[in-house]
């Protein structure tokens, strides 16, 4: 009865090892190996490009080129750089379009280093201006709240914004535009000396106004 037993074992044995070798040799082979072919889901065609390239011109801004990525239909924000015909400087910022296209809500802020902006002053102003030391280096920080039009929502998109903007910037060589202003005489007619030992702060809130293009390209 043993014997039969572990004959019956060693059978199951090798009956158990012969077959995953038979089974790998016929999936090698492909034989009864079902094939399943998934097709692939078609893009949506209702599906908003999301990063696309922005344009605008407008002040205090100045001439910005900018990244602009649209998670949402009803959000856009941005980022990038720019001029305003004195120095460089960047600008960030996010607008809310409650019906995807339309009115808007835009919040942004932006900074320009110091320049010269002398050589503007002379264009605008003309020949007749020799400069002012207060215009060698002019720089400003400033913070737009805007409220506006947006015309278009999947590639191209026009807008024009205008609101509110708040400036705040330093000024530079005080003393120096003093003793421009002085008559060289002063000292000796008692006329009292102001120096300036720091360079002043100025704020501004005042309008701002500007227009632009975005083209979405993916």
């Amino acid at each position: 009865m043993r014997l039969r037993l572990a004959q019956a074992f060693a059978a199951a044995l090798l009956l158990g090892a012969a077959l995953p070798a038979w089974a790998w040799e016929d999936y090698e082979q492909g034989d009864n190996v079902p094939m399943v072919t998934v097709p692939a889901a078609p893009p949506s065609p209702n599906r908003l490009p999301i990063f696309g390239l922005m344009a605008d011109v407008g002040v205090p801004d100045g001439l910005i080129g900018s990244l602009a990525i649209r998670p949402f239909s009803w959000v856009r924000v941005s980022g990038g750089g720019g001029t305003n015909g004195i120095s460089r400087g960047w600008r960030t910022g996010i607008t809310l379009l409650p019906f995807a296209a339309g009115p808007s809500a835009s919040f942004e802020y932006g900074r320009y280093q110091n320049g010269d902006a002398n050589p503007l002053a002379k264009k605008v102003i003309g020949g007749g201006f020799d400069g002012s030391p207060l215009l060698e280096r002019v720089g400003y920080e400033y913070m737009n709240g805007h409220l506006g039009l947006d015309f278009g929502s999947r590639r191209v998109v026009f807008f024009l914004h205008g609101g509110v903007t708040m400036v705040r910037g330093k000024v530079h060589n005080v003393d120096a535009a003093i003793r421009d202003a002085t008559p060289q005489n002063a000292g000796a007619t008692g006329t009292t000396e102001v120096v300036v030992r720091q360079d002043p702060t100025v704020k501004a809130i005042g309008s701002s106004v500007k227009l632009g293009l975005i083209v979405y390209i993916w």
